[in-house]
């Protein structure tokens, strides 16, 4: 019989829809070899009543994936690339991504349409430091809590009543047939998404020729080069989940613009750039806008490394 080619994945409903996606693309791929999908626990999953920065930020979802794969568990892994820590694991690339899916964050609320209703001190949920600093720095007056938990899990904590909104990823909502819940799509003028929001990144051993070369052709090539140049820009300032870092790429013919903003966890602060060069060059740009930041102050925004 023949071994299955192993897709290691978080357990979450939307991990294993983006899972699945990838699976149906590799089946005529790898035929006559069978495709499996293997849910693993992360310790992002395990602890879902801590705040994430309090569990280290780097990576809480996506090491254990990755050690399965080192320790040949699993043949690739899958993840949400926002998800994905830009320091690179020894014995692993990314080979590849999908074409991407909704980049922004949607407003979820039950008693408001739009974000400008909510009242004076109303409650907003969202685990995402960049969200609260985006959001504070907008209104400061909002009263934001922590919300942790799957997608379900989050919007049934709303409509129990323990939030006036929260924000979610609208690929989250899009993926799970759930965009019924979104009042609206926050303007990303002013609420840039995370690194790579909205695109699943493909992880194989570097050792693994066979795979590799199977996995290669789901990449999309303007994906890919946007997410570089995010990428890029994220792993030069140093951050991770633990920097209220927004981005947002976009590709105009033979032209890739990237725009970005570095906040003060309490949004006060709030410093934004604009760069764009030849989309050739992704990871160029990505680091060019960085020293943009840093010379406009963003080291003073940035954690402080011990």
């Amino acid at each position: 019989m023949t071994a299955p080619l192993r897709i290691g994945t978080r357990g979450s409903a939307l991990a294993l829809w983006q899972a699945q996606q990838v699976a149906d693309r590799l089946a005529p791929l790898a035929a006559p070899r069978p495709v499996e999908i293997v849910p693993l626990e992360t310790h992002g999953d395990r602890d879902q009543a801590a705040a994430l920065s309090s569990l280290g930020g780097f990576g809480v979802f996506t090491k254990a994936i990755q050690q399965a794969l080192l320790d040949g568990r699993v043949d690739l892994a899958v993840h949400s690339l926002k998800d994905l820590p830009t320091l690179p694991v020894p014995g692993i690339e990314c080979v590849a991504v999908l074409p991407r899916g909704p980049v922004g964050d949607a407003f979820v609320s039950v008693r408001y349409s739009r974000f400008e209703d909510l009242p004076e001190g109303a409650v907003v949920g969202t685990s995402s430091l960049r969200r609260r600093a985006q959001l504070w720095h907008r209104r400061p007056d909002l009263r934001l809590v922590d919300l942790r938990g799957n997608v379900d899990t989050r919007l049934r904590k709303l409509e129990a009543g323990q939030y006036d909104a929260i924000v979610l990823a609208e690929a989250g909502l899009t993926r799970l047939g759930r965009r019924e819940y979104i009042r609206e799509v926050l303007d990303v003028r002013w609420m840039l998404p995370a690194v790579g929001q909205g695109a699943i990144g493909i992880e194989c051993r570097s050792t693994d020729r066979a795979t590799r070369l199977m996995v290669e052709p789901l990449n999309d090539p303007a994906t890919w080069t946007c997410v570089q140049a995010e990428r890029a820009l994220l792993a030069a300032l140093g951050g991770g989940c633990l920097l209220p870092l927004g981005a947002h790429s976009r590709l105009s013919g033979p032209t890739l613009t990237l725009r970005a903003v570095v906040l003060s966890p309490d949004g006060q602060r709030c410093l934004a750039a604009t760069h764009e060069g030849p989309a050739h060059t992704p990871q160029a740009i990505g680091v060019e806008l960085a020293a943009l930041l840093r010379a406009e102050g963003a080291d003073e925004l940035l954690p402080r490394r011990s």
